[in-house]
């Protein structure tokens, strides 16, 4: 497989009796390439056969439930090693619903938990949450179907991942002045107000972090070079992360005192950068509201 095309991978568990027999026939509608119970062991070697692969698969969804619960530990290690598989865009959806509704589906189907079997539903469930609540916060999707028909529940992932294709993800960089206040939609927030501030220079005092003279200013000294090497680097490691938890956009504010000269400069800079591998955006919060402008 060409490791030019990212392939898609999602992992479909959850609690018995939440859905997944629904979902991975939904991800069959839906053009995916569906293996059901595959143990986590053999996960790593599957991801080897797909890279290897001269097919050209580029969704692939995979039940993952209790069944193989001997095996369950090694699935964390598992997921581990997907996050250094570049050409593959890993997602762990979580299928869940409360504990009476799943006794109410066992009742219904007359089948025993895997967990109880020959014993009362409840108990299973129960010691099935305990085994799974860890796994559940490594999930970058959760899906309560307690309310969800199969039919809603099929719709409800069809409507998620057919347009995931087309979903944009954006990084959005803020300047602002701290004497203004924090923006209250970012994401994430620098404080760059350690650096030497133009406001103090008198011929750039009036001007912004746009004007050449004020930029060469702020990058000019040596604690803004380690600055941006290390943002960037924080940056370049969190946006894809971001990105497949399910982000559309990231908010990310750069502030100095008054948003006129420090974060301005930086802000463009940092989105400059980053247009390299995403959809960047700029705004400079308060850069028309120095006095006297």
């Amino acid at each position: 497989m060409s490791e030019n095309l990212e392939t898609k991978l999602v992992i479909i568990t959850g609690m018995s009796g939440a859905g997944k027999t629904v979902a991975v026939q939904s991800f069959e509608d839906l053009g995916y390439y569906c293996v059901d119970n595959l143990p986590p062991t053999l996960l790593p070697k599957f991801i080897e056969l797909m890279r290897d692969s001269t097919n050209n698969i580029q969704r692939v969804a995979i039940v993952m439930d209790l069944r193989a619960r001997e095996f369950f530990d090694s699935l964390f290690e598992a997921l581990d090693t997907l996050a250094d598989e570049e050409w593959l865009d890993e997602h762990v959806l979580f299928l869940d619903a409360k504990d009476e509704k799943l006794v109410s589906r066992y009742k219904e189907t007359r089948r025993s938990h895997p967990l109880a079997v020959g014993g009362l539903p409840l108990n299973g469930i129960r010691q099935e949450r305990e085994i799974l609540d860890e796994l559940r916060g490594r999930a970058q999707r959760i899906i309560d179907t307690t309310n969800l028909k199969p039919r809603e529940l099929r719709e409800k992932i069809v409507q998620k991942y057919s347009e995931e294709d087309q979903e944009v993800f954006s990084v959005h960089m803020v300047s602002f002045g701290f004497k203004y206040g924090l923006p209250i939609d970012a994401d994430l927030v620098f404080d760059v107000r350690f650096l030497p501030n133009p406001h103090y220079v008198t011929n750039l005092q009036p001007l912004t972090g746009l004007n050449k003279d004020v930029s060469s200013y702020v990058f000019r000294w040596t604690d803004t070079q380690k600055f941006i090497v290390k943002v960037l680097d924080l940056l370049q490691f969190m946006l894809p992360q971001y990105k497949k938890e399910g982000k559309s956009q990231l908010v990310v504010a750069i502030g100095c005192t008054g948003g006129q000269h420090r974060s301005v400069a930086l802000a463009e800079y940092f989105a400059k950068e980053l247009h390299k591998g995403y959809i960047t955006h700029v705004t400079h919060r308060d850069i028309d509201k120095r006095k006297g402008h």
